[in-house]
């Protein structure tokens, strides 16, 4: 005679609203999404430092200016920024003076070589227009004219190199983006594969009523996206929060002047429940559907 009482019996869901698992599935779910925040900042902050960079090299030029005869370097100097000064595209020049040309050049002479010695040549600093700036050419045309020796560095090969730098990092971190999607979507793929291996019975008993497969995978595409969604929730509200003590702890220009993290910055975190919940759907969808039809 069988065991069962109708009496106790009670109509269960096809998937529970929670399981034991579920903790820890949210936890993997939102240290990924946590991470995928981060990077996201980590490349605005890295975005913004290369174009800050970029703008005042493209703002400025250095001339290096060195004595003809006898001239003196001071006095070399003091006619190269009086060639440069009022051509068009060129705002304030300054001749720097010469414990400034020392100071640059001290570092790679060492503290045991007498400068007074050596020919240091001056330099010349020129703030170009931002809106319309002088041409390196234009500059070195106006220094020649004059009979100056004199060379014009406009930046550019500091310019190519950061801006080189800034698309490798973007890079970088679209692929770390990329890859802990994708490592998100393993997980829930692996989590739908052991929900429907241990429901195995219950999808034929499925199919059997009739149940159509788009049916049975839209029951788990659904259960884990609202999961991967509140982990995303978890990750993005932890990183937001990271990114907050980050940019208060590192004063006016976030962790440090060379990654600064501003605070619109923030505002990156806020799709990433919405993108958790629709990696998990579809790849809780297409396991689904790929071991229902093998089931049956």
């Amino acid at each position: 005679m069988s065991d069962f009482d109708p009496g106790r019996w009670k109509p269960a869901a096809f998937l529970p609203e929670a399981d034991a698992r579920d903790g820890s599935l949210i936890f993997v779910v939102a240290t990924l999404c946590f991470l995928a925040c981060l990077t996201a900042l980590t490349v605005l902050a890295t975005d913004r430092a290369s174009r800050g960079w970029s703008d005042q090299l493209t703002g400025q030029a250095t001339v290096i200016v060195r004595a003809k005869g006898s001239e003196t370097p001071d006095s070399a100097a003091a006619r190269a920024a009086e060639a440069l000064s009022g051509l068009p595209g060129v705002g304030e020049v300054r001749a720097l003076e010469k414990e400034k040309a020392e100071a640059l050049i001290a570092p790679w002479l060492g503290d045991t070589a007498d400068l007074d010695d050596l020919p240091v040549p001056r330099l010349v600093a020129v703030d170009l227009d931002p809106k319309a700036p002088a041409t390196a050419a234009s500059l070195d045309k106006a220094l020649k004219a004059q009979g100056l020796d004199a060379v014009v560095d406009d930046h550019t090969i500091w310019l190519k190199d950061i801006q080189r730098a800034a698309g490798f990092a973007r890079w970088i971190g679209l692929a770390v983006f990329a890859l802990i999607a994708a490592a998100a979507g393993a997980v829930v793929a692996f989590a739908t594969r052991a929900g429907l291996t241990a429901r195995h019975e219950v999808v034929e008993v499925l199919h059997l009523a009739g149940a159509e497969d788009d049916f049975i995978a839209r029951l788990f595409q659904m259960r884990f996206a609202r999961m991967a969604a509140l982990a995303g929730l978890f990750g993005a509200g932890g990183a937001a929060i990271m990114g907050a003590i980050l940019r208060l702890m590192g004063g006016g220009q976030g962790l440090t002047p060379v990654l600064p993290i501003a605070w619109t910055d923030l505002l990156a975190v806020l799709p990433c429940p919405v993108a958790a919940g629709l990696v998990a759907a579809i790849a809780a969808r297409l396991t689904a559907q790929a071991l229902i039809a093998k089931m049956t």
